[in-house]
């Protein structure tokens, strides 16, 4: 997949050990081949984001785990149960991924679609507030 990468994103998981790093590069992969208009960002001095006319999803390592932090205000619809915290963040879920674990690229891929069509479409508070109307 061609993409342009940001070279802080490169330096943030190059920074990671081997297991984590294979996560967030197969995270990255995913996001991009879902849209290739997916920018990449480096956000909050150090988190790896990647955007598109507002926020998809965000990298943070953690000692044993990797977050994907998925910018969603809890309204994209989560079938395969693959959300593993945030369960009642107004803002962002989480999906939690740990050593030796395999990624549901399926479902993860439509979550971000989701959460694109979304932005596309003005936000997930926008889309919050519409629905309360």
């Amino acid at each position: 997949m061609a993409y342009v990468a940001d070279p802080r994103v490169d330096a943030y998981i190059d920074a990671l050990p081997e297991w984590q790093q294979d996560i967030c590069r197969q995270v990255r992969e995913i996001v991009h081949a879902v849209d290739p208009e997916v920018t990449e960002t480096i956000k909050r001095t150090v988190q790896p984001y990647f955007v598109l006319n507002g926020n998809i999803c965000a990298l943070l390592a953690a000692k044993t785990h990797v977050n994907v932090f998925l910018y969603d205000g809890g309204i994209v619809p989560d079938p395969e149960g693959i959300i593993t915290g945030g369960h009642d963040n107004k803002t962002a879920r989480t999906v939690a991924f740990h050593r030796g674990e395999t990624i549901n690229v399926p479902a993860l891929s439509q979550m971000f679609r989701h959460v694109i069509a979304n932005n596309r479409a003005g936000g997930w508070r926008k889309i919050k507030a519409q629905r309360r109307n």
